[in-house]
């Protein structure tokens, strides 16, 4: 494909400024109030969603240190990648825009990671804990005395759900309302079953002990399913993983074999949209690989 006339086009600095400052014209006139609602929207949302995290995860919340740490994270990046690539202040623009919007999703994000990471920890110590929970009740104590084994036995996350749990109680709630609010913590479909089928048989009758074996067997063959399509969806991972540092890689090399040959890409117009295009293209792929090989249970 010949992009000889852009080229020559992105060259007259005449032409190219005063169109590039009337399409930032028209977008702020037509998109400026959508813009900023969306916006506003965002940083609601993300700091909903930090503190929510910051609650399940039994940290300290603080509305005011969370609001600097988004601050810190978005615009301090930003402004700090600024810095390193000047004087040049079209890089530094880029790249400042480029790391605020990443260090304002970053944290959001990695206390999510913390957040499903101490769920699926919760879910693997639900095999043992129920365990010892039905030959609590097999030999005669409540569940709410075998799960007070559990806590005294076990480590956390478990330990730290189910005294919550048990303190609920103390303090006058239902053993049904407790055991919902875990539910609510911990949003999985082993521990809904848990939930419903501790809530159902405390009104019904039933043989407990017999229920948390039942669901301690299906929690270990969800889990002997899970690692079967982790094995297999493993390789288009990988491929995944590969394809999208490719251009990354080739770029450094490209820049240590002869810096002359890629200095365009980060010193002209032209080079600047590519790579803005190439880099919007890459976090497409990615997202829509991890989509391809996500596969729920």
């Amino acid at each position: 494909m010949d992009l000889s006339f852009l080229t020559k086009f992105f060259k007259y600095d005449f032409l190219t400024l005063p169109l590039f400052g009337v399409i930032v014209f028209m977008i702020v006139y037509f998109w400026a109030d959508k813009v900023l609602v969306l916006l506003y929207s965002k940083s609601t949302s993300k700091k909903s969603d930090v503190l929510r995290y910051m609650k399940f995860l039994g940290m300290e919340v603080d509305e005011k240190k969370v609001n600097r740490m988004l601050l810190l994270s978005s615009f301090g990046l930003g402004f700090l990648f600024f810095l390193i690539a000047w004087p040049n202040v079209l890089i530094g623009f880029f790249l400042g825009v480029s790391f605020g919007i990443l260090g304002f999703q970053l944290p959001p994000i990695i206390l999510k990671v913390l957040y499903e990471k101490r769920c699926n920890q919760f879910v693997d110590q639900m095999v043992d804990g129920l365990t010892i929970m039905a030959n609590g009740v097999k030999s005669g104590t409540t569940p709410a005395i075998s799960m007070q084994r559990v806590v005294e036995i076990m480590g956390n996350p478990i330990s730290a759900e189910f005294g919550q749990v048990l303190t609920q109680v103390q303090f006058g709630q239902s053993m049904e309302e407790a055991l919902a609010d875990l539910a609510e913590r911990i949003p999985r479909p082993d521990v809904q079953m848990f939930v419903t089928a501790n809530n159902i048989l405390s009104e019904t009758g039933g043989n407990i002990s017999e229920t948390f074996q039942t669901i301690v067997q299906t929690i270990r063959e969800r889990q002997k399913l899970e690692k079967k399509i982790s094995a297999m969806t493993a390789q288009g991972i990988m491929q995944g993983i590969i394809v999208t540092s490719i251009p990354f890689i080739l770029g450094a090399v490209f820049y240590a074999i002869d810096p002359t040959f890629i200095q365009p890409m980060f010193s002209t117009t032209l080079g600047l949209v590519l790579l803005a295009a190439m880099l919007g293209l890459q976090v497409i792929g990615g997202m829509m690989i991890k989509k391809i090989v996500t596969i729920k249970v």
